[in-house]
Parts: C-alpha cells; structure tokens; sequence
C-alpha cells in the first residue's frame, strides 16, 4: 500500500497541502465530511475521494481501507484527532497532522506504545510551528555540550486562519505552562522576556505550545519555555466565523515568520540561533505534504515522533525559503 490520504482536504490548510502533494505525483485521496466540496476539488486535481464523519470508529476504519498513510488537516484536533489517531493504529496506518494544539501531542505520546505495537508511526506536527521550532532547536542544542534549558519564541504575523482563530479560542482556557525538570508546570503568564528575530529584541508573552511536548520528546533537555510575539492583526476580534478563511496569497508573502531560540548549557554558556521563513500558512501545507511524501518513500519508525526527530535537523530548512542563522 502506498497511498495517502488527506483528511480535511476541502479547507484552508488542506486544499493547499492536497495540491502541493498532487504536484509532487502522490495522487493523494481526498477525504473529509463535505461531499460537494471533495467531487469538486477531487475532479480538479483528477484523484479519489471518500466523504465520511469521524464519529463512528467503524466507519472511519472502512474509510482507511487502501491507505498506508492519512494527513489530518481538520481542525479542531481537539476533535478529529482522537478518533483518527485510534483508526489509524487499528488500520496500521501512518498518521500526520498540522496540529498546534498540545493536546494531541499528548495524545499522541499516550498512545505511543499502541502505535509502536501497530508499526504505526504518529507523526502530529509534520507541518508548521512545530517543525520550525522543533528543527531551530535542534540546530542551537548541536552547538553546546549537556543542554539544559531551552527559551524559545515565535513571532506570529499577518492574520490568522478562519480555523485557527477559532481552535484558538477553544483553548484560551489552557493553563500558561512551562517545563522545569522535565515536568510541566505552571508559570506566570506576564513574565515576558526579550528575544532577538533579526532586527532587534522585543518583548514576548509566555505561550503554552506544544512545543514543551515535543521538543521534550526529541531531546530530554529538562527546562522549556515557549513564547510568542504577535504583529499585525494575528489574533483577530469580533465574530470568528464571519473572518475569511484565510489569508490572501498576497497577505501571506509581505508576513514571514521567525523563530528564536536560547539554550543554556549545564556550564552556563548560552547559545542562540534564528529561524526566517515563509508565513506559517505558506510553510504548512507545503511541509505536510513533503513530510507525507517522505512517509510514503519509508521514512517512518513505529510511534510518536516529530518532525525533527524523525527528518533531522536540517528538515525545515528543505521547505520553501527557510533558513536557520546564529546570532
């Protein structure tokens, strides 16, 4: 089996990541719930499709049948995740998605042993913020011996997504963590601290992503801490539904994204190193679709990695206009 399956196909993220995997010859099944929309784009891509909800594991699981690898572009993961993850072990079938939730991270490495008792690989994050933070600190961590704390910020510009304002909203509500000693902890949620993006510091607001997850995952480095800087209209106001779905090609190109990342050693030197890229919603689609074509040619390991981990370092730097600079 070597197909690919991408849930989600007909919105924002995953009509873009459907396309870029259709250029690069995967011929990718299109599912989702909305049958109009998927006969649609699935006869102008020239592919398959299948309409199904996630509510019945039965079905799901008939769903998968064919398929060695699904991309979950459907947001809320908070509620798609979960029946997929669990279909997909069941099926033993690979599974990604572009989640910046960290409640499916914590799923996933919940079911870690099921998955690596399928030979399924769980792969949450194969795209976006995840990758980027994920392969900056890697390359910083490479640079020190015995890294031990990690400061890390993500500056988020230009608007945000119709579905990722309202996942958003949806967890507003999350406790502002941080990770001290390998466990997380609550922290003060007005604790900023100064990064430097390139163009000089400013000040950034402690954030629970789930980056403290995955960056623990891959390297054990026992203290993390995650920020973000917001410019432009990021975090939009009023009636989340009526935000259009997302922003324009032209919005996208004038707002990069960077990341920037501060490791300290057990000896107290420090390190930190720049990540400047495409804006998030550029990067995403084009990075799930290159990570799911990467599965498809049998880079995979049974259970939950993350895209660093599983790639390398370097991976973030193969998508788009990517790069990774020491300051």
């Amino acid at each position: 089996m070597s197909a690919l399956m991408i849930y989600g196909a007909t919105g924002y993220t995953g009509r873009m990541a459907a396309r870029h995997a259709t250029t690069a010859g995967m011929n990718p099944v299109l599912a989702g719930r909305d049958a109009p929309r998927l006969a649609a784009l699935a006869a102008e891509l020239g592919v398959e499709h299948r309409s199904f909800a996630l509510d019945n594991s039965a079905t799901v699981h008939a769903a998968l049948h064919g398929v060695s690898t699904v991309l979950n572009c459907a947001g809320p993961f908070m509620r798609t995740a979960q029946p997929l993850m669990a279909a997909a072990i069941q099926s033993g079938v690979h599974y990604l998605d572009t989640a910046a939730e960290l409640d499916s991270y914590h799923l996933a490495d919940t079911l870690d042993d099921k998955a690596k008792a399928a030979g399924v690989m769980l792969l949450p994050g194969s795209g976006g913020s995840v990758a980027m933070l994920g392969c900056l600190t890697a390359h910083a961590a490479s640079r020190v011996t015995d890294p031990q704390r990690v400061r890390i910020a993500m500056h988020v510009a230009g608007s945000m997504s119709r579905g990722s304002a309202i996942s958003a909203a949806e967890n507003l509500s999350a406790e502002c963590l941080e990770r001290h000693g390998g466990i997380l902890v609550s922290r003060d949620p007005n604790e900023s601290k100064e990064f430097d993006f390139g163009a000089g510091p400013v000040a950034c607001t402690p954030a629970t992503l789930p980056d403290l997850l995955t960056i623990w995952h891959a390297t054990a480095i026992p203290n993390i801490e995650t920020f973000v800087y917001v410019s432009g209209d990021a975090f939009p106001t009023g009636e989340l539904s009526d935000l259009p779905e997302g922003p324009s090609p032209q919005q996208r190109k004038a707002n990069r994204y960077q990341a920037s990342v501060e490791i300290t050693a057990a000896n107290g030197s420090t390190v930190r190193s720049v990540l400047d890229t495409v804006n998030g919603y550029t990067f995403t689609p084009i990075a799930a679709a290159e990570a799911a074509r990467r599965v498809l040619a049998g880079e995979h390991r049974p259970g939950f990695h993350t895209p660093a981990q599983l790639f390398g370092t370097g991976f973030a730097e193969t998508i788009a206009d990517t790069r990774v600079f020491d300051i």
